[in-house]
């Protein structure tokens, strides 16, 4: 009877090991379940969160490229590296003539900018002369324009944006007739009256404070007459100051208002150029301000 009673709580003790074994097995597989899951779903979070800061570190990246836009979209050339293609402009029996060359000697490509391949802008060194032009790729880093130049000296800016290189715009000296040397300053006076009539179309410039090292900007009023598109926008604007040194290129910062923005580095006097196309025919306006 003994033995029987201890062979019957053996054989309990066995089963009743073999419960917690096995409950205990099962326990672990599912914790072991659950733990994989939620590592997965931690992981995949944890994915999901880096995408979404990668996306959101692109579209940040995005607007900020396109913030900065503002100085090479709508104010180009204000402040860049030392230039990587050299520039040579010459003329010949109302020929102009763009010779391009990179730092080894060989052609560079370049990107069209508002629609032309390049902008040619020549001023007259007293800085009372202005032209816009597009010269025509003729291969080998070569441009050419044919206009007639009046007999001056003048301030030829080439501006361009070549791929994959840095390039800064630069006065370059061009001599048309003799006794024309090089012009080293101008008396340019400020404008009391920032309105200006051309071919029966006015156009008044205001702006906002003209200060350094500040968002400036540059209202054209075209009187109620809307301009024609003009290179892919309502107008362009040219800047350069009293030495005809420092260039600027500024495009608008709507398409449907002409309204500019720029910088000035330094204080002094500027002649402002306001492009705008009215019945078929560009017309530029000239302004002179003061930077305090």
């Amino acid at each position: 009877m003994k033995q029987k009673s201890i062979l019957t709580w053996a054989i309990s003790a066995i089963v009743y090991l073999g419960s917690v074994i096995g409950g205990y097995t099962v326990y672990a597989s599912l914790n072991s379940s659950n733990n994989h899951t939620d590592a997965h779903s931690a992981t995949s979070n944890g994915i999901e969160e880096k995408e979404s800061i990668n996306e959101q570190a692109h579209n940040d990246n995005h607007t900020r490229q396109r913030s900065d836009g503002k100085d090479s979209v709508h104010s180009d050339h204000v402040t860049l590296s030392e230039s990587e293609v050299v520039t040579n402009v010459k003329y010949e029996d109302g020929l102009i003539i763009i010779d391009l060359k990179d730092k080894d000697h060989k052609s560079p490509e370049l990107e069209i900018s508002h629609e032309k391949i390049m902008h040619l802008i020549i001023v007259s060194a007293d800085l009372k002369d202005y032209y816009h032009l597009h010269p025509e790729e003729k291969g080998n880093g070569m441009y050419t324009q044919k206009f007639d130049l009046p007999k001056n000296s003048y301030k030829v800016f080439v501006d361009i944006k070549p791929k994959n290189l840095s390039y800064q715009v630069s006065p370059i000296e061009l001599q048309v007739g003799k006794g024309y040397g090089e012009h080293k300053g101008n008396s340019l006076k400020v404008d009391t009256n920032l309105t200006k009539t051309i071919n029966e179309k006015t156009v008044e410039l205001t702006t906002t404070e003209l200060g350094i090292n500040k968002d400036v900007t540059l209202s054209f009023d075209t009187k109620g007459i809307s301009p024609e598109p003009y290179l892919g926008a309502l107008g362009h604007v040219v800047i350069l100051d009293d030495k005809g040194e420092k260039f600027v290129h500024v495009h608008p910062t709507s398409e449907e208002k002409t309204l500019f923005e720029t910088k000035f580095d330094k204080p002094g006097i500027y002649k402002v150029w306001g492009e705008f196309k009215f019945d078929g025919k560009v017309n530029s306006y000239p302004f002179v301000i003061k930077v305090k």
